[in-house]
């Protein structure tokens, strides 16, 4: 009978909905499991997401400088293996973890990646002899790989921090939330694919801020987002641009405390669900079926484009991939759906 696992590595080096939604798993495994110890392993800006989780610490990695190319990646085994790990779940399954998963192997320790269901996505993007059902999430696909190692995990009933204690520092850019009802969104994404036309989004905004028991924040990053984020607000008191004032523990904080987050197939979605936050999705090019839904969040508050005017969606898993004629699919989810979906949950 092999020996339990006593100290397990996980690792999920990016991207910030990809490690998102890693949390809740992880979270779990913990909670299920208290006399295992875990080292997650990824890059240091997403140190914050795994604060407070027990028996977990956070190893960052340096991609630039020690842990860079083949022999960066030599170190980095290294100095994992210092930290006395048994066991490793590569959750990232990608050139750079499977050689630092491969020289654990080598050296005897249990080793399992995750399935990233290519055939099944390839399958339900396709143009043709497409297979529209939903595939396996990631976050089950994440609880299969600790399954591999016999580390059993269970989804079933979810466990979420409690709403963050805003600070001082968070309250001057926030305002006290009295009784209003605090609406994020996140208006961007990566791919041009997947962000909801910018006039329309306006129109949301505009309509949500007619109520005044309604304050709203906007989410991004970068100089030209954050114009645009301020483009979208205008003068009205009870919108607030909070890109560039707040720091990302700072901004967990907030999202922790949304009554809902309005966002794209992307990375805000997924903090605010490892959070237990609501989140409500809007879907051009890509689809929930794919399995990257927010986790624990009803399939009801995934708002897809039309399949029956765009019989080719989704295009694409991760939006990346342009298709002549698609470029507006997301004009067929009406402003009205959103407001409305928006105020459902609200109330």
């Amino acid at each position: 009978m092999s020996k339990p696992i006593q100290h397990i590595a996980v690792i999920r080096l990016s991207a910030m909905g990809d490690v998102a939604m890693t949390v809740p798993v992880i979270r779990a495994l913990a909670e299920q499991n208290p006399n295992l110890k875990i080292t997650v392993v990824s890059r240091p800006f997403f140190n914050p997401f795994f604060d407070g989780i027990p028996n977990v610490n956070f190893f960052a990695v340096d991609v630039k400088q020690r842990h860079k190319g083949f022999f960066g990646l030599l170190k980095l085994y290294s100095d994992l293996k210092k930290l006395g790990v048994d066991a490793i779940a590569d959750l990232h399954n990608v050139l750079r973890s499977q050689i630092v998963r491969n020289l654990f192997a080598l050296s005897g320790k249990k080793v399992a990646a995750t399935d990233k269901g290519r055939a099944d996505k390839k399958a339900l993007t396709r143009a043709e002899n497409k297979i529209f059902k939903p595939v396996k999430t990631m976050v089950q696909r994440h609880v299969d790989t600790f399954g591999i190692l016999g580390l059993n995990v269970d989804l079933s009933k979810p466990e979420f921090p409690q709403k963050a204690i805003l600070n001082s520092e968070i309250l001057s850019v926030t305002g006290e939330k009295l009784n209003k009802k605090w609406i994020g969104i996140a208006p961007f994404s990566q791919y041009e694919s997947k962000v909801y036309p910018l006039d329309l989004m306006q129109e949301i905004i505009n309509k949500l801020a007619s109520d005044s028991k309604n304050k709203i924040f906007l989410f991004g990053g970068g100089n030209k987002e954050i114009d645009m984020l301020n483009s979208f607000a205008g003068e009205r008191e009870n919108i607030v641009n909070v890109a560039g004032k707040l720091k990302l523990p700072q901004e967990l904080n907030l999202i922790s405390n949304l009554d809902v987050m309005l966002s794209m197939d992307s990375g805000n979605a997924h903090i605010a669900a490892m959070l237990g936050t609501k989140v409500i999705t809007l879907w051009g090019a890509t689809h929930p079926y794919a399995g990257f839904a927010p986790f624990n969040q009803p399939i009801e508050n995934c708002l897809v484009s039309d399949r029956g005017k765009f019989p080719l969606l989704p295009t694409s898993v991760y939006g990346n991939k342009k298709v002549t004629g698609y470029e507006d699919v997301m004009r067929t989810i009406t402003v009205d759906q959103v407001v409305s979906k928006i105020n459902s949950n609200l109330a």
